[in-house]
């Protein structure tokens, strides 16, 4: 690792003088410890970066009407409650039951897998799925409802304010 130079410089003879030692350290251990961290730092960085999904939202500045004509019969509609708690229904709201549900994978994602299979079966087309915040659910239950599509690969789902009758609906049972 360290060397010393003890050579004479090269003089015969003459004066008796102290010999000068030249140290040198070899750092090729510290320049191999560098790279070692450098590079770790760089995989740790680059396998862990941030996941996000992708949400097309409509133009803010464009009023047309854009309308898309989907059946009732594959069209489930999500109402986001208060305390966790959504309420689903398929086809137009006061024509089918709503049902109470809660989110994780026997709730929620479970009701949209059976669901899309549901409708896949009887229309042999994908099913729609409108989601409906309510003024009392939380943000991060819209997240998990977004989540919920990604998981079960629901691609066809629009993001819809929710109307006085579903308000309604969500006040019977409680969840608004």
């Amino acid at each position: 690792m360290a060397e010393l130079d003890t050579s004479g410089g090269g003089k015969k003879g003459g004066k008796v003088r102290s010999k000068k030692q030249s140290t040198r350290v070899d750092l090729t251990a510290m320049v191999d410890l560098a790279f070692l961290l450098i590079t770790f730092f760089m995989m740790t960085t680059t396998l862990s970066k941030p996941k996000a999904m992708d949400l097309a939202m409509p133009d803010k500045d464009k009023k047309e009407e854009n309308t898309l004509d989907v059946a009732a019969s594959r069209t489930m509609t999500i109402l986001l409650g208060t305390n966790n708690q959504v309420m689903w229904y398929i086809g137009e709201p006061g024509k089918t039951p709503p049902s109470k549900d809660n989110f994780g994978k026997n709730g929620l994602r479970k009701t949209l897998i059976e669901n899309k299979e549901s409708v896949r079966n009887k229309t042999g087309k994908t099913m729609f799925v409108i989601i409906k915040p309510s003024d009392k659910s939380v943000y991060k239950n819209m997240v998990d409802v977004l989540d919920e599509m990604a998981i079960t690969n629901i691609d066809s789902y629009g993001i819809v304010d929710i109307s006085p009758v579903e308000i309604d609906l969500l006040k019977r049972d409680g969840l608004y």
